[in-house]
């Protein structure tokens, strides 16, 4: 009867377990629910226990399930494992690499990577979409292989992720907006009664809401240039990547701003290289996360010269005091918020 238990049966109730019901499963699976449900109680057929508590509105892990569930992740990641030392020993070379690159990902480490990519492997067409923040659905679909992006809190269990960089971002305004008078830290009450200017992806737009939003009044756009415009003309306050408004800075026509609930230095996002588990790169897709990795420290070390109190001091605005800047641990904003 043991004999009888599949892979894919494993898989269906790793992913009904993760996500909390069957109609999610089947989501994730792009099946209907009907089959997971047919799935899930073949399995306990064959297994002889109970895995899912049906009797509520969600199905809930029996002490059986929540026993078994460890294995069963244990077996599938053993798969996955076999599958990728087996493809890295097939030693193919990828015809075509596509890669999903969030656009605040700074731009100069990216191209050098896709310049010494281009000379590595002439052969092989590189393909990649500079995305406003949705970089992990190509890759969960299997459209892209390789996506770079905010670490997420919570990574879905397809995806194994290597850190790349983490980019700082102060939040800031136009000398020009009432904000820029204040002084530092502003309450929460005060920003409230402002506009924020929010980065989102287009199919966030129309969705209330959002992770840390500290007012009310929020203008969602998709296109970080018109954010960085719309902040530079006094329309709101925002987050915005320090490497893209170094000079604005510098020159004035932007000034770092701190709430009192928000560190005074900005929030930092970790941003990894991300993939499919059980589609791993092959050899031009490993060189280019390596490499992608070695342009990062590259560029860091470049910009290692303008000591946190250098910048400190560029950025903070008159009369006004800014802490020393220091590391922030984790992915300390949602991409939805930036």
């Amino acid at each position: 009867m043991f004999d009888g238990v599949s892979l894919d049966q494993l898989r269906t109730f790793i992913a009904a377990a993760d996500e909390g019901s069957f109609s999610a499963a089947g989501r994730r699976l792009r099946r209907a629910q009907s089959v997971v449900s047919q799935t899930l109680a073949n399995l306990e057929g064959q297994l002889g226990v109970k895995l899912f508590d049906r009797g509520s509105r969600f199905p809930m892990l029996t002490d059986e399930g929540r026993a078994l569930l460890a294995d069963a992740r244990a077996v599938a990641g053993n798969v996955d494992l076999l599958k990728a030392r087996a493809k890295s020993l097939a030693g193919g070379l990828e015809p075509e690499l596509s890669v999903a690159v969030d656009v605040i990902f700074p731009l100069a480490p990216f191209t050098a990577a896709v310049g010494a990519f281009q000379k590595e492997f002439p052969a092989t067409l590189l393909r990649f979409d500079v995305e406003s923040s949705a970089v992990i659905e190509p890759v969960l679909d299997g459209h892209c292989a390789v996506g770079v992006m905010a670490s997420l809190r919570v990574a879905p269990p397809q995806l194994t992720g290597e850190r790349l960089l983490a980019i700082r971002t102060p939040m800031v305004v136009s000398p020009r907006h009432p904000l820029a008078a204040r002084g530092a830290p502003i309450p929460t009450a005060v920003l409230a009664e402002h506009i924020q200017l929010v980065h989102a992806d287009p199919s966030d737009l129309s969705r209330p809401g959002g992770f840390g939003l500290l007012s009310p009044k929020v203008w969602r756009l998709s296109h970080l240039g018109a954010k960085h415009e719309f902040l530079r003309a006094g329309l709101g306050f925002g987050l915005m990547p320090l490497h893209m408004i170094e000079a604005d800075l510098a020159s004035g026509a932007l000034v770092q701003i701190t709430g009192e609930s928000g560190p005074p230095e900005g929030y930092v996002i970790v941003m990894s290289a991300v993939y499919r588990t059980d589609n791993p790169p092959g050899p031009a897709g490993r060189w280019f996360i390596d490499r992608l990795k070695q342009e990062d420290a590259r560029w860091l070390d470049e910009k290692a010269p303008r000591s946190a109190a250098a910048i400190a001091k560029r950025v903070r605005p008159t009369g006004r005091s800014l802490a020393m800047i220091r590391p922030l641990p984790g992915n300390g904003l949602p991409a939805v918020n930036r």
